[in-house]
């Protein structure tokens, strides 16, 4: 029987501590505050910010919230973003994905500024990311880093297999795993016989998409599975990319859905606002 990376509880412990670094930037005269950007109404985008203000709330962090109409130029998005970037009170600056289609991600993801870029999306934070530089990590990548450092699961030399290539978990994970000595695999929707990558890896981490995916057979025995994906099963539950009911009696470690990944994201944001704003005093 696998152990159980509790997310949660390590997000909660990671928040607290900030709270305590959010108190002492304040009685230097620095409020530490993050503005969010929401374009459209997506659902699902909704709940990611709402969870993003009542983190801020606990930790101490001032938010911003700004809600674009689905139909807004992106001139006008741009000119917001700029706008933020000046803003000396404003430290991190978040733009909700995804936006709709008619917009420019990647320009806007430009637009911010590398030192309020708290998603580490920015060009240059990717770059010194790559060259193993400090810089803002994607923040699901780097919850990922911390859980497996809490957990004393060292990468040197380990084998890892990355299912999922998105500019947002899979791409910048490679260079975390690197930066740690890993060798890489990355899989993807055009990669054939997923098994024989999956089968032979010290750590597999899923973020696909697709329910349960991952399944008992796909794995090694003890085996690090860390579950990415956020899906709903046929009757409703909130499930992973990976069988856990089954795997987890063959994996050393599992991360649950939820209770995993999740609140690890929403912590490493915290922590990288309280980063940007620490940086006027050192």
């Amino acid at each position: 029987m696998a152990t159980i990376i509790d997310g949660k509880t390590l997000a909660q412990k990671i928040r607290s501590n900030l709270k305590l670094e959010c108190e002492e930037l304040k009685k230097n005269g620095i409020n530490p505050k993050l503005a969010v950007i929401l374009v459209g109404d997506d659902s699902a985008s909704k709940v990611y910010v709402r969870n993003k203000n009542k983190a801020c709330e606990d930790v101490g962090i001032e938010f911003e919230e700004y809600l674009l109409d689905s139909s807004i130029t992106q001139e006008k998005l741009i000119d917001l973003i700029n706008v933020l970037n000046y803003k000396k009170d404003i430290h991190g600056i978040l733009l909700q994905s995804p936006i709709p289609r008619h917009l420019d991600i990647n320009e806007a993801f430009r637009t911010i500024l590398p030192e309020k870029d708290v998603d580490g999306f920015n060009p240059l934070n990717v770059g010194k990311l790559a060259l193993n530089q400090d810089t803002f990590v994607s923040c699901t990548p780097y919850g990922i880093m911390k859980m497996l450092e809490e957990y004393g699961i060292d990468l040197n030399g380990k084998n890892v297999t990355i299912i999922g290539r998105s500019n947002i978990v899979g791409k910048p994970l490679i260079q975390c795993c690197l930066n740690k000595d890993a060798t890489v695999t990355i899989c993807h929707s055009r990669t054939k016989n997923l098994k024989e990558h999956t089968i032979n890896a010290d750590i597999v981490i899923a973020a696909v998409g697709k329910a349960k995916f991952i399944t008992e057979d796909m794995i090694k025995n003890g085996a690090v599975i860390i579950d990415v994906g956020i899906n709903r099963d046929e009757n409703g539950k909130l499930v992973g990319d990976v069988d856990f009911e089954n795997v987890v009696n063959k994996a050393s470690y599992i991360t649950p859905v939820p209770g995993g990944v999740g609140p690890m994201t929403v912590a490493m944001l915290m922590n990288n606002v309280i980063k940007a704003a620490s940086k006027l005093y050192k």
